[in-house]
């Protein structure tokens, strides 16, 4: 088993502590039916779930039509207000993850959630959740002027942090391990997330199938 050596821990949000999607594809198929168009299945926008809101409504209407002639952007706000209204419906916390955040929070690590989620949303629904508590800082993807996978979204979300020591990244898709090698921070990566591929295709440092995994791998230094 390999071991990393941290003091500070930024995990992603949708897909890695929280099973977001089924409230997902419920704001999606609601941004469908407004323009007439028919649901999708879940499996149509799961692996979506870690690009934004544009990315899960392009998906939705190719799967129905396409996108001509259409403004993105209303949607995208008609989308939002919907979700906001029914964010925790369905949402709830990955097996393991209130037990894992209580562990680590014992054993002094800084932790935050570094998400390209809008920063309001991701506060509701850590709080919906009742694990804000954990979380010295949380940075969302309308945060600062760019986000996931850009490795500055990691390295600004790690400085909100007290203190200085090296950091770790949690997360389940292509923008956490990117980013993660971009901002040259380890990242250890969940195979139960939204990613549509095998996880360990994008060859991060190591690989969980729970987060009950998370503690016996983390040593604080």
């Amino acid at each position: 088993m390999q071991k990393f050596t941290a003091k500070k821990i930024l995990f992603d949000l949708d897909g890695t502590l929280v099973n977001t999607a089924a409230d997902l594809h419920a704001a999606t198929n609601h941004v469908l039916r407004s323009i007439g168009r028919p649901d999708v299945p879940l499996g149509q926008v799961e692996d979506m779930t870690g690009y934004g809101a544009i990315r899960l409504i392009e998906t939705g209407l190719e799967a129905t039509g396409g996108t001509k002639g259409l403004d993105i952007e209303r949607l995208r706000h008609k989308f939002l207000g919907y979700y906001a209204r029914n964010i925790c419906v369905h949402s709830s916390p990955y097996p393991g993850c209130v037990e894992m955040l209580q562990a680590l929070s014992g054993r002094s690590f800084q932790m935050a959630v570094c998400t390209n989620k809008p920063i309001g949303m991701a506060n509701a629904l850590l709080k919906r959740i009742g694990i804000n508590g954990y979380f010295g800082a949380v940075i969302g993807g309308d945060s600062l002027p760019y986000k996931k996978p850009d490795g500055r979204h990691l390295l600004e979300t790690s400085a909100l942090l007290p203190g200085s020591g090296t950091a770790i990244m949690i997360g389940d898709s292509e923008p956490d391990v990117l980013g993660a090698k971009s901002a040259e921070m380890p990242i250890i990566a969940v195979d139960f997330g939204y990613y549509n591929q095998p996880i360990a295709e994008l060859e991060p440092d190591y690989v969980i199938s729970s987060l009950a995994e998370i503690p016996s791998l983390l040593t604080y230094g």
